[in-house]
This record gives structure tokens, C-alpha cells and sequence, in this order.
């Protein structure tokens, strides 16, 4: 009986503080106190990628300015990047895990040079750049533009590099609550501007949110969204029992985690 009335209160601390809560999770986002830190490691990474993919030299191209306002962020995983446009001059940088964000990224060519219009080879010998083999992530069945990416449909193999476009997904993990963008035949390897992350809480739908407590304690409650929310997305909710706000943070198809 103590354990409920625990429970009990704790929700109605929650929802009855909610308002201040959010306003405090709003005003308490500090800018990362290593962010210059993290945009070098980010440049070199992506200048990198570029160097491989447009077959240049370092010194023969730089990067853009980046807005000021922008919030530099480590990623829990590699980078997915790409061209999504039909300018080789911006690249999209991704990152899949946690947290989930995107940027893009202007190349800018020193005068007199020209990017390459096909990937880097991997080495000047063909035999070797056909022996090299990269693991892709292919589907079993036809996968329709604007359906939900069904991971259960997905396996990784290997496949022979010659040829592979950079942008090939490597890891299911990268397509998780994923739509897709364009029609993909059964066994075409997938690459990530094949996919986009797609809508798992919408406007008006009823979700599940969960708040853990320190002790690992864990309250589910039933509120509603006010806005579509992609995986990672801080949205508002509504208590509809108290009509009071509060924010919280989408984990996957209609659940939420309180902040």
C-alpha cells in the first residue's frame, strides 16, 4: 500500500510541476563546453570522406563557415555521409545513434581544381579493389517508397567494393524507424539517401510516456501529443486529465521518455 501511495504521489509531482520542468529543460541546454573540440574531430572526419570520395588533396579544398548557431554534437557512432544533391559541393552529415541530428556541409574548391565525378578507386590495382569486400545491408522483398523500413526484412552481407556506391548503408542499426524515400529492389544494397527517419508520434495521438526515477523506477502514463515527433525528437504533450504540458522525448512508435 506505502509502495502505491509512492507511485501515486510521484506521478502527481510530475505532471502537477510539469509547466516549470519544461521551461527549465528548455533554459538548461548549456552550448557542449568542448564544442570547438568536437567541430575539428568533425571536419577532419568529413574531410576525409570528401578526400576519398572526389579523389582530393587535402590542400586543394576547404569547408564553408558553419552557422554560429549550430550546435556541434558527438555521435555514438560513425558518421553517414552523403551528396543529396546534384551539386557534389554539400555534404549531409548524419548521425543515427544518440543523439540523432543532421548538418550539412559546403565543400569549397581552391581555384583551378575540379572534383572527381566517380568515387575514389581503393588502390591503383583493379585485382585488389575487386578483392575488397564491404558489408551492406540488402532487403529480401521489394521495398516501397514511403513505407516504414521493416528491419525484420533486412540482412547484412558482404559485398564487393568495385563499383559499391560510399553511400551504402553498412549497419540495420542505421535504418532503424526508417521510411523510405524511393523504391529499392530485393537484394540492391541500400545507401542512406535511399531512407529517411520517419514520423512515429503524430499530432493528436494518444502515447506512452515513461519517467524513470534515479532508483530505476519506472511510471508509464498515458498523454497526448501535440506535434509529429521523429525518433529523438523533444516534443510537447498533453496531460489530458490535468491539462497541464510537458515535454518529453520520442523513443519509438507512439512512446515518449519524460525528461
Amino acid at each position: 500500500m506505502q509502495l502505491l501511495c509512492h507511485r501515486l504521489q510521484f506521478v502527481a509531482k510530475y505532471f502537477a510541476g510539469f509547466a516549470m520542468g519544461m521551461a527549465l529543460a528548455v533554459s538548461a541546454q548549456p552550448a557542449p563546453p568542448q564544442e570547438a573540440a568536437v567541430g575539428e574531430k568533425l571536419l577532419a572526419e568529413v574531410g576525409r570522406w570528401v578526400q576519398q570520395t572526389q579523389q582530393l588533396a587535402p590542400g586543394q579544398f576547404s569547408f564553408a563557415p558553419m552557422d554560429n548557431r549550430v550546435q556541434l554534437q558527438t555521435c555514438d557512432r560513425p558518421l553517414v555521409m552523403d551528396l543529396p544533391f546534384a551539386s557534389r559541393e554539400t555534404v549531409r552529415v548524419r548521425c543515427l545513434g544518440n543523439p540523432i541530428w543532421q548538418l550539412y556541409m559546403r565543400v569549397v574548391l581552391k581555384p583551378g581544381v575540379s572534383a572527381a565525378a566517380v568515387p575514389a578507386a581503393s588502390g591503383s590495382n583493379s585485382a585488389v579493389g575487386a578483392a575488397t569486400k564491404r558489408k551492406v545491408v540488402v532487403a529480401s522483398q521489394l521495398l516501397r517508397a514511403g513505407s516504414m523500413v521493416a528491419v525484420t526484412t533486412l540482412q547484412e552481407i558482404e559485398h564487393s567494393g568495385e563499383g559499391l556506391d560510399p553511400q551504402a548503408v553498412g549497419s540495420i542499426k542505421d535504418v532503424e524507424n526508417s521510411e523510405m524515400v524511393r523504391d529499392v529492389a530485393a537484394g540492391v544494397p541500400l545507401r542512406s539517401h535511399d531512407v529517411r527517419r520517419a514520423v512515429l508520434v503524430k499530432q493528436g495521438q494518444l502515447v506512452v510516456l515513461t519517467v524513470t526515477q534515479s532508483s530505476g523506477f519506472s511510471i508509464t502514463a498515458r498523454v497526448e501529443a501535440t506535434q509529429d515527433g521523429k525518433i529523438g525528437d523533444k516534443i510537447r504533450l498533453k496531460n489530458p486529465e490535468s491539462g497541464r504540458y510537458i515535454t518529453g522525448v520520442v523513443t519509438g512508435p507512439s512512446a515518449v521518455r519524460g525528461l
